[in-house]
């Protein structure tokens, strides 16, 4: 008798041993009602949504949605609603973009704790500004394969059933986006002005890749405009480090922009950090692409 309730613990970490890091099936699943032989992946928000549905492009019994709102923007300060949290009913998989972008992260944990969640900027090299990640990483092309091939990574893990598939789409995918960034450094190396303002702090990654210097950042958070001194200051040191151009964001109020154009003579611009857009898995590339357009006009 002893000998068999031994026998029985052991079987029971054995069978736990071996279903660990791996999707459960339909009928261990706590987080919601899936389908029988499907895996349903939510998004945290659009640039991440955009990605998975290049990853998940044509497999047979994988779905994609999105938590939030396409028109959302970042979600610094973004609050789920009622609606967005139900979303998450019969999720198999959530993937964040991580590094702090989430604020939300554990208001899901602590109702959905049984949702394995995928961070594509998990073990990547970040930009620490005063002791804060930035976490715009997927603005800068060079940014936007890393997380790619890191949630086809996790992805593979948790899903070996598709792991074949998920890595077809996400090679295919960054091969995509690499096309585009040789065209994007053909043009932006050689580019003969290099210093620029932003708003908010959402290309600090794609400046570092491209070499260009940002001398001044308007609003590090959006929302959080600046003082009258502040400003002014802003616009001495555009005029002293003689800026190329002032780029701007279109999710965010222009008027300060224009105040800065006015008082200092430097052109403002609109730069797409791909944070809205239609539900299109080419959004993405056609979102940088105008950017490279607008970066033409502006340091040429």
């Amino acid at each position: 008798m002893r000998k068999s309730v031994i026998a029985l613990i052991i079987l029971s970490l054995l069978l736990t041993l071996c279903g660990c890091g791996v999707l459960p099936s339909a009928s261990e699943k706590t987080s919601g009602q899936p389908t029988e032989d499907g895996v349903h992946i939510v998004t945290s928000f659009y640039p991440i949504y955009i990605m998975l549905l290049n990853i998940t492009a044509d497999i047979d019994g994988v779905t994609v949605s999105n938590l939030t709102r396409n028109e959302t923007g970042c979600l610094h300060d973004y609050q789920l609603s009622p609606g967005d949290m139900q979303k998450l009913q019969g999720a198999d998989l959530l993937v964040i973009n991580g590094a702090g972008m989430e604020a939300f992260m554990d208001k899901i944990i602590a109702q959905y704790p049984h949702i394995p969640v995928v961070e594509a900027t998990q073990g990547l090299d970040l930009i620490v500004h005063e002791g804060e990640i930035n976490p715009h990483l997927w603005v800068s092309p060079e940014g936007a394969k890393q997380e790619v091939e890191n949630i086809v990574r996790q992805l593979t893990a948790l899903d070996p059933q598709h792991s074949d598939a998920y890595a077809r789409n996400g090679l295919a995918y960054v091969e995509k986006i690499s096309q585009l960034q040789a065209e994007m450094h053909q043009l932006l190396d050689n580019a003969p002005k290099r210093n620029i303002a932003t708003f908010h702090d959402a290309f600090a990654y794609f400046a570092r890749e491209f070499d260009l210097q940002v001398v001044a950042v308007v609003e590090r958070e959006p929302g959080s405009e600046p003082s009258a001194g502040e400003l002014a200051q802003i616009i001495t040191q555009i005029k002293n480090k003689k800026v190329a151009a002032v780029f701007a964001e279109p999710q965010y109020p222009e008027a300060v922009a224009q105040t800065i154009a006015r008082e200092s003579g430097v052109a403002v611009y609109a730069l797409e950090p791909a944070v809205s857009g239609p539900e299109d898995k080419d959004a993405y590339l056609r979102i940088m692409r105008q950017n490279l357009e607008v970066l033409r006009e502006a340091l040429y």
